[in-house]
């Protein structure tokens, strides 16, 4: 008799190339922050499609401030759209399951950079080009497609199935927040986040700022009578830097994270100053995150970053003027997570690993980055698994993901459902 995994593994390879089409297809949906309708709709109606029970909810702005899952934001939530669907077992015998994902993509940068345009998939050799190919569209579809393959092999599993697609991941993490406080939770959590085929042990937290400065305008017939807002900037990101030595040093004790050359990632990612090409300028402001580890509470980090602040202005003439400095805290805020040694969820991944990689053992990593599986680590006390496909030059140039790699996650995480659900004769 063929076995289950067998049974399982051939209907992913069967349905392999329909796979690729519908991850092509979403990534043509430019479902950057606030623009994510279009591809939840086609997600939506892929599980409608599939027979999933599908729930659509906005991302909870109201809840911002009033529990600690969420994030400070600063956007308009109203078509901000999540979606979970919910496949029911009947005689409920073994645990449940969701998949994680998020829909939303960073912008893609450049567009005269990249060797095609990055919502237009091409396929090259074994790869797949497009903004979100990998992070995380690729992982969103396998989870899919993943539980396709169970249905195809003739297969029933015999606990609930979730399948999350959610937005908000790449700057708050409000959606996974709201489908949390919402009640769409299950024994196991696993996002197929492009991990290359690791298995994520420790998670940094995050906190996501906002620095302006205020300058003097002034003619440059008299740059003495002006001060520029932009240079404030550049002083104060220098100092900054003194931060984020001290942080980088706690590092050190840090089981996970003392071997990784720079675990905080003090980054500024935006910049925006002035308003004449001839004129000092009034007003500067940048944007940008740093990490922590954790355990740490998040508010406690941003108190010792607020704290840094006043050591600034107190030691530097230059920036102690009232009202030079302003700080608003404008995206995620949330802790890190480890994932403990020893739990039977990831001893059912380590197995499924094992049977789809001629016995190679699943490896451990830390990522310095947020992920919405610390939602539910952190304040569900959930085994969060995060393990996805290969992909390269993610928030990059000419994003991509490994199609061999996506075939192979796909079969793993098939086979970790299968055997964590339980399955029966369909």
């Amino acid at each position: 008799m063929t076995s289950v995994h067998d049974r399982i593994f051939a209907a992913v390879d069967r349905n392999f190339e329909n796979q690729i089409h519908f991850l092509e297809e979403l990534i043509r949906f430019r479902s950057l922050r606030t623009q994510e309708t279009e591809a939840q709709d086609f997600i939506e109606a892929a599980l409608k499609k599939r027979g999933y029970a599908v729930s659509r909810f906005r991302t909870d702005a109201e809840r911002v401030g009033s529990h600690p899952a969420f994030s400070p934001a600063t956007v308009d939530y109203s078509a901000s759209w999540n979606v979970v669907g919910c496949r029911y077992a009947d005689d409920r015998a073994g645990r449940s399951l969701a998949f994680n994902s998020h829909v939303d993509v960073v912008p893609a940068a450049s567009l005269h950079r990249w060797s095609c345009p990055p919502f237009t998939p091409v396929r090259e050799g074994d790869w797949l080009y497009g903004r979100g190919a990998g992070d995380m569209k690729a992982g969103l579809v396998a989870s899919i497609f993943a539980l396709d393959a169970i249905s195809d092999a003739g297969l029933q599993l015999c606990s609930d199935v979730q399948i999350q697609s959610v937005v908000e991941e790449e700057i708050t993490g409000n959606g996974a927040a709201t489908a949390f406080v919402n009640g769409y939770v299950a024994d196991a959590i696993l996002s197929p986040e492009p991990t290359d085929e690791q298995l994520v042990r420790a998670n940094a937290g995050v906190i996501k700022f906002r620095l302006s400065t205020r300058g003097r305008p002034a003619h440059p017939r008299e740059p003495q009578a002006g001060q520029s807002a932009i240079e404030l900037i550049i002083r104060l990101v220098g100092h900054l830097r003194e931060l984020e030595r001290r942080w980088i040093e706690e590092g050190r004790t840090k089981e996970w994270f003392k071997d990784l050359p720079n675990p905080v990632a003090l980054t500024f990612g935006t910049i925006t100053g002035g308003d004449w090409i001839a004129s000092i300028p009034s007003d500067c402001s940048v944007e940008g995150r740093i990490g922590f580890y954790p355990g740490d509470d998040p508010r406690h980090r941003a108190d010792q970053f607020e704290n840094f602040l006043d050591e600034i202005r107190a030691a530097d003439p230059v920036l102690s003027g009232e009202g030079l400095v302003t700080l608003e805290w404008i995206g995620c805020m949330h802790g890190g997570y480890e994932l403990p040694e020893g739990t039977s969820a990831e001893a059912c991944l380590r197995t499924a690993h094992a049977l789809n990689n001629e016995n190679a053992n699943l490896k451990s990593i830390a990522m310095a980055c947020y992920l919405d599986a610390a939602v539910f680590a952190v304040h569900g006390k959930i085994p969060s698994l995060v393990y996805g496909p290969i992909a390269e030059n993610i928030h990059g140039i000419n994003e991509r993901v490994s199609l061999s790699s996506i075939r192979r996650v796909t079969k793993t995480i098939a086979l970790f459902a299968a055997e964590w659900c339980g399955t029966r004769e369909g």
